[in-house]
């Protein structure tokens, strides 16, 4: 094969595998008012879920760790289950994610199965997709809007040790303006929880 040819094949080749990498979790890192990175995991039945199948919905993602006081918190009083339910017929998925090292699918479908979730649990054990979102804590909620862009990133609402009687629902009020086709109001805040349990 001629030299300059080659040349131009290999350069070409790194250029797709680079641009591919663009959208896969690992390479990108979430930014808000950017697109959200793609991801592809398995729920507690094996089964593969990527984020961009989502196009055209509102994709809530909660970072969970059955371990953590914050989580059980939440999970005993139903935070995360009855938002998913309020919004499940105002085309709003919502997806937990578990990236805690030393759990694997049988220990969240455990936790799911204790709390009937409506929402898949995901492996992401290895970090991958928790790394590249920056989650920080569980709970870490993210929200990425029909266009497939990260619209919030922070904590579930402004309540971090459990004494309110009335907390603000960031995660609520970012899915009521959403779902009017409005934009987030508050698309940032401070997540609180424990730290996520990054394999070291």
């Amino acid at each position: 094969m001629n030299r300059r040819i080659l040349i131009a094949t290999l350069l070409a080749a790194g250029f797709l595998l680079a641009g591919a990498g663009l959208v896969t979790a690992g390479s990108a890192t979430a930014s808000l008012g950017h697109p959200a990175p793609d991801f592809n995991l398995r729920d507690t039945n094996g089964n593969e879920v990527k984020l961009s199948e989502y196009k055209g919905k509102i994709v809530v993602l909660e970072w969970i760790n059955p371990d953590c006081p914050f989580v059980q918190r939440h999970y005993n009083n139903e935070t995360m289950k009855k938002l998913a339910d309020k919004y499940r017929d105002q085309d709003v998925v919502w997806l937990a994610v578990n990236s805690t090292h030393y759990m694997d699918a049988a220990n969240n479908k455990q936790w799911a199965e204790r709390f009937k979730l409506p929402y898949p649990i995901l492996d992401d054990k290895t970090g991958t997709v928790g790394e590249t979102y920056g989650a920080k804590t569980t709970p870490h909620l993210f929200i990425v809007d029909r266009m497939g862009k990260l619209v919030y990133d922070g904590a579930i609402d402004d309540d971090p040790r459990g004494q309110s009687q009335s907390p603000l629902s960031y995660v609520d009020s970012a899915l009521q303006q959403l779902v009017k086709g409005a934009e987030v109001e508050v698309t940032e805040t401070r997540p609180y929880g424990c730290s996520v349990k990054y394999k070291k």
